[in-house]
């Protein structure tokens, strides 16, 4: 059966049983920087209360560290390889568009919406019956009667009325351009990281602690392609490279992760003032890691932890959970959230799906024959950003730049700070190799080797 013609309602529900789905997905946040998982400065009670009633997957990961095909993954719930799409590339054909999770909940009789990031290509929304893209570049718009709104703060209040509107079972996505920095304004602090208005003086009065891998040392081993004339330590030079801008800035980041936060309270009190909390799941998580400032480095991009992890909470009203703040230890991926989603709602999930629904594990059920390892990859033609693929195992983690001839090989339990490059270690080469093979594999059952891409000339 082709994907065009692929059967998609379920009578697993009734229209009126079927739950609601709520996505809020977070730009440039990695797993650490919540309240919720033991960050010592970042207040984010929303999030934490959703923490405590659901499921902290404290091993989620994206497959490719950039938003564009991060968020096309999350779309159509495959690989980077497969969908083919980051920037500067062709839009993500239309059959995997129209077997993404918003396709397949509008024509399984779901409201669909979306607001903020949309982060894949334009005209590719059809599939949402309620649609406003917000972009963060300036994130603080001007409106009709003359007040300034923060587009955090617009995407809040396109998620309240989309709630308010709804009568029957939806399906909405909210992604937030921030926490990204406003690459277009390096004044530091509210010019590069600008913040609700709400969030003016949080953090005024802590102590920041300078980034822990963030000691000139820690670069010393890598290549130079990682360093000068990478966009990784470009944007370094915007953000951290001194401690006056490393402090303005870092303050204004975490004021624009609580201001996230607050708008995430206001969109849940507005389920809860409709009545239909006990019946939305609620799933947070982010697009992509973020360095930070760590092994002197700004972005995302590359196959380091920093950028890989990234928070998720899943929140099923409808799951009574045991004990506060549990959490799930499992490898879960990006890929993993459409198939979860049409799974939460009774919705067939398409043969060509790459990812595995948690919902089982949300439920509280030990997850059987799960991954023990995930292909990882950045495919972008961008000379300041180089390509690499990879597989990032339970103890192990490969990665090959191919295009510059070099190799990482990381032993996560001997040195989870991934300081030290085995690669060329003669008591590593068994490793090595297996894991050369590992990603050969995986990389082969995705969509082959990589061939450049060459954007057609304007006639």
């Amino acid at each position: 059966m082709g994907l065009a013609c692929f059967a998609l309602l379920s009578s697993a529900f009734a229209a009126d049983e079927r739950p609601n789905v709520l996505f809020f997905l977070i730009d440039d946040q990695r797993n650490d920087t919540l309240g919720c998982a033991g960050h010592p400065i970042v207040k984010t009670p929303n999030v934490d209360r959703l923490a405590e009633e659901g499921v902290r997957f404290e091993n989620a990961f994206v497959t490719t560290a950039i938003c564009a095909a991060s968020r096309a993954s999350i779309f159509t719930g495959l690989h980077e390889r497969t969908h083919g799409y980051t920037f500067g590339k062709p839009p993500v054909s239309d059959e995997y568009v129209s077997n993404g999770y918003p396709a397949l909940f509008k024509r399984a009789g779901y409201r669909t919406g979306f607001v903020g990031k949309y982060g894949i290509k334009p005209k590719q929304n059809q599939f949402f019956d309620a649609y406003e893209e917000i972009r963060g570049s300036p994130y603080l718009h001007k409106q009709e009667d003359g007040s300034v709104r923060h587009e955090t703060e617009l995407s809040g209040d396109f998620a309240v009325n989309f709630i308010q509107e709804s009568e029957g079972p939806f399906c909405l996505s909210v992604s937030f351009n921030a926490s990204h920095a406003d690459d277009g304004n390096h004044i530091p602090g509210i010019g590069h990281f600008p913040w609700p208005k709400a969030m003016d003086g949080m953090y005024e009065d802590v102590e920041i602690s300078n980034p822990r891998l963030g000691d000139p040392s820690v670069r010393d081993g890598l290549p130079d392609f990682f360093l000068e004339g990478s966009m990784n330590r470009q944007r370094w030079y915007w953000r951290w490279d001194t401690p006056e801008k490393y402090d303005a800035n870092i303050r204004a980041y975490f004021r624009m992760l609580s201001g996230i936060d607050n708008t995430i309270g206001r969109v849940v009190r507005a389920l809860e003032k409709k009545g239909i909390a006990d019946n939305t799941i609620i799933v947070y998580t982010g697009d992509n890691g973020y360095m930070m400032g760590d092994r002197g480095m700004a972005g995302k991009w590359n196959h380091f932890e920093q950028s890989l992890r990234v928070p998720m909470i899943i929140y099923d009203p409808r799951v009574k959970q045991k004990k506060a703040f549990r959490t799930e230890s499992e490898v879960v991926l990006n890929i993993d959230l459409a198939p979860t989603f049409l799974d939460a709602a009774g919705i067939d999930t398409p043969p060509h799906y790459q990812g595995r629904s948690l919902l089982s594990m949300v439920q509280g059920k030990k997850a059987r024959n799960w991954r023990d390892d995930f292909f990882c990859e950045h495919l972008m033609e961008n000379a300041k950003i180089p390509k690499y693929e990879g597989v990032r195992g339970e103890r192990y983690v490969y990665a090959r730049y191919f295009e510059n001839d070099y190799e990482f090989l990381h032993d996560l339990k001997a040195d989870p700070d991934q300081l030290v490059n085995y690669a060329n270690n003669p008591e590593y080469q068994r490793v090595i190799a297996k894991m050369r093979a590992r990603c050969d594999e995986l990389r082969d059952e995705y969509g082959g080797e990589y061939v450049t891409y060459v954007k057609p000339k304007q006639k």
